[in-house]
């Protein structure tokens, strides 16, 4: 029966050329969700070096933590191709679509994240390896197979899967945990809500068609924005809060003030006039706010020497 059921799956699979190929291999990894975390993680040790980190270290993290990162979100959506095939954001993903034989996404995400595991130990050090990994299996394990299907509280405790990169920044360059590595982790913990809750606001019947609980599926749009905007305010304070400690200095306080009005006043309108028009900008900047508050960082451990 299993096997009828591969042939029956491999028969359906489109041909393909070799770049089409590539590149449904290359969209499993998510690459503009990699190049936030990779900002994140950079940022975060050259807040830990207090300036420039060495160039050799910022390639191997960076290496290290696509493949990882590449790796979790191509076991993802070898999990979530029920959801993906209803959603029409996801339809035409390379397994709803189709392109690809689900174990070859299966083999690809497991074999990604054994290098990532592998590079890192070997040439950063074994706790940033570990640290990678866990993301991985705490974004498979407890937020993709767990969280996700079954509480709308699915993204504030599954964000912290995405929250673990500045920490392996940090133990990169210091070979360990201190107190402004979990502030970035913080940071980005608390962010992670509005930017979802915004973008579920603009696909909620795709979520609502797929089964997923998210906060508009199972309440009102109304309060899923006064909840964006709580976590907003949140957000921003706990970045000035990590102002006042030594790891930055002004120009980082700069950025936060800044990136942190637009970000809060986004959320303020959102509340006053609840359109798809405002939704969508408050998505896209909350993910120009996270690079750009990273990059103050950058600015800031380097300028400040």
């Amino acid at each position: 029966m299993l096997e009828r059921q591969r042939v029956a799956v491999a028969n359906r699979i489109k041909p393909s050329s070799f770049l089409s190929v590539a590149n449904d291999y290359v969209s499993l990894t998510k690459p503009p969700i990699i190049l936030l975390l990779l900002i994140s993680a950079i940022g975060s040790m050259f807040l830990a070096a207090q300036g420039a980190p060495p160039l050799g270290l910022v390639i191997l993290v960076c290496v290290g933590g696509t493949l990882g990162a590449g790796g979790a979100n191509a076991l993802n959506q070898y999990l979530e191709q029920d959801i993906d095939r209803v959603m029409s954001r996801t339809a035409q993903r390379p397994l709803p679509g189709n392109r690809m034989a689900p174990v070859n996404c299966l083999v690809f995400g497991i074999l990604l994240n054994v290098a990532a595991f592998l590079l890192l130990a070997t040439l950063v050090n074994p706790l940033a390896a570990v640290l990678t990994l866990a993301a991985t299996l705490f974004y498979v394990f407890v937020y993709t197979l767990w969280l996700k299907r079954t509480t709308p509280q699915n993204i504030v405790i599954g964000g912290a899967a995405g929250s673990i990169p500045p920490l392996v920044g940090w133990v990169a360059v210091t070979g360990g945990l201190d107190l402004p590595a979990l502030y970035l982790f913080g940071i980005i913990f608390i962010w992670t809500p509005p930017h979802f809750w915004a973008l579920a606001l603009l696909i909620q019947g795709d979520y609502k068609r797929a089964g997923i609980p998210m906060l508009p599926v199972v309440t009102s749009r109304e309060h899923t924005v006064k909840n964006i905007f709580v976590y907003s305010l949140v957000l921003v304070a706990l970045t000035l809060i990590f102002a006042a400690t030594s790891a930055v200095s002004w120009i980082y306080l700069g950025a936060a003030l800044l990136l942190g009005s637009i970000f809060v006043g986004l959320a303020w309108r959102l509340i006053r006039d609840l359109t798809t028009r405002h939704a969508r900008q408050l998505y896209l900047y909350s993910l120009l706010y996270l690079a750009l508050l990273f990059v103050g960082m950058i600015v800031d451990s380097t300028i400040s020497l």
